[in-house]
């Protein structure tokens, strides 16, 4: 049994490094190096739908203007921005009502308390004009072209009910901000293309994804109750049969935190989300409809073991320093062979997403030295909020309100 642990230990993550650089290379090879030789993707569009940019908003006065002047300058012919402030008790209103003023293509709905994201959203669902809803965050600046790269699927397929973006890190001025940029290429990037190639997509990006709003109404909304409603929609929308893309040329920059607590803060709350939503989906496996869905949530819930397993092997390890232990239950967190296979292989993965990201990011270079720490960042991390997360999640009083929490943002440097 204790051989079982370890080897699980040393092997889960090895094989999921490889599975999801080869899924990662599948998908590029048959959809993206495809893709890279359009110039202009609005020339590629059969026609210009009405798209409506919802911009939910809390406590966001520092980041909005910023964030506008880039809105107004996307390059499509017909977009309507909807920003919904929820609540905030800075002056995000009164910049958004001076914003419209300067603006008619921005429209404002103000809430008078703090109602969180979802209701946000769902309030810039029943406002909205337009079919196709292009959902970010209040700090998301996004590259002109991103509305035509993400309508493009939506053109391709009628079962297609979201695209998810591609966000960038832009705050890169301190440790813990280059160490993200190697997550959201080697770990993030990866694992979307993947697990668009493999069928089925665990969530879109939060900051920045585009909804059908057809599909949105007819599979219920947002979920108010949902601490992360970006993973809670994915499953929606999946197990209603709609289809999520992947667009990585669909660009957003977007800030991050850059402080311990904030880091903390910000991962046990995905964490707690994605537990939150392999509870609700667990019926899945009753349906013979919703089989595609069953290898992401069997993933996530070998995550979640893999974290208990690790946090074991750990606890034996101090525990072998001052008490002599049985032969079998050796274990050493040292570099050995498997802790060599294991460096290696996360420098190749690594490289890698460098390689796939090399279009998008060329600043990736630059960051190179701090990206190769990050999978050891990115383990200590996710084991712990994962380890914290279960019982807090199971405690969490049910149907209790997800409301906004003014996360930290970072040094906000420009993209």
């Amino acid at each position: 049994m204790i051989a079982w642990l370890f080897d699980f230990v040393f092997y889960y993550p090895l094989f999921m490094a490889y599975a999801w650089m080869a899924g990662a290379l599948w998908y590029y090879a048959h959809y993206e190096r495809h893709a890279l030789k359009v110039r202009d993707p609005l020339a590629q569009l059969r026609s210009t739908p009405l798209v409506t940019v919802i911009l939910p908003c809390f406590n966001e006065e520092k980041n909005l203007r910023e964030v506008v002047r880039c809105l107004m300058a996307l390059r499509y012919p017909r977009y309507e921005v909807l920003a919904v402030n929820d609540g905030s008790v800075d002056a995000t209103g009164r910049i958004l009502e001076e914003l419209a003023r300067e603006h008619p293509r921005i429209r404002i709905a103000h809430h008078a308390a703090n109602q969180g994201k979802a209701v946000a959203l769902n309030t810039g669902c029943m406002l909205a004009r337009g079919e196709y809803l292009l959902c970010i965050d209040g700090d998301a600046v996004l590259e002109p072209d991103i509305i035509p790269w993400m309508l493009t699927h939506f053109e391709s397929a009628p079962r297609v009910g979201a695209v998810t973006g591609n966000p960038r890190i832009r705050t890169r001025s301190t440790l813990l901000g280059r160490i993200q940029v190697g997550e959201f290429s080697s770990i993030v990037g990866l694992i979307k293309r993947a697990q668009r190639a493999y069928g089925r997509i665990f969530t879109v990006s939060g900051v920045v994804a585009m909804f059908r709003r057809t599909a949105i109404v007819q599979c219920g909304a947002w979920s108010p109750d949902m601490l992360t409603e970006d993973i809670d929609i994915s499953w929606r929308l999946q197990t209603c049969h709609w289809d999520i893309r992947f667009e990585p040329h669909a660009l957003c920059w977007i800030l991050m935190p850059e402080t311990l607590k904030g880091l903390w803060r910000q991962r046990l709350r995905w964490a707690m989300g994605g537990c939150q939503v392999i509870a609700r989906y667990a019926r899945i496996f009753s349906a013979w409809r919703q089989r595609r869905m069953a290898p992401i949530f069997v993933e996530y819930l070998t995550s979640v073991a893999w974290a208990y397993a690790m946090v074991a092997t750990i606890v034996i390890f101090v525990v072998g320093l001052f008490v002599h232990l049985p032969a079998q239950w050796d274990v050493a967190l040292l570099p050995r062979w498997h802790g060599v296979l294991l460096g290696t292989t996360c420098f190749l993965q690594i490289l890698v997403g460098m390689y796939l990201d090399r279009k998008y990011d060329t600043d990736l270079p630059r960051n190179f030295f701090w990206m190769i720490w990050y999978p050891m960042a990115y383990w200590a991390i996710t084991t712990a909020t994962i380890v914290w997360a279960v019982p807090a999640t199971l405690l969490r009083p049910p149907g209790k309100r997800a409301r906004w929490v003014s996360p930290d943002r970072g040094v906000r440097t420009s993209a």
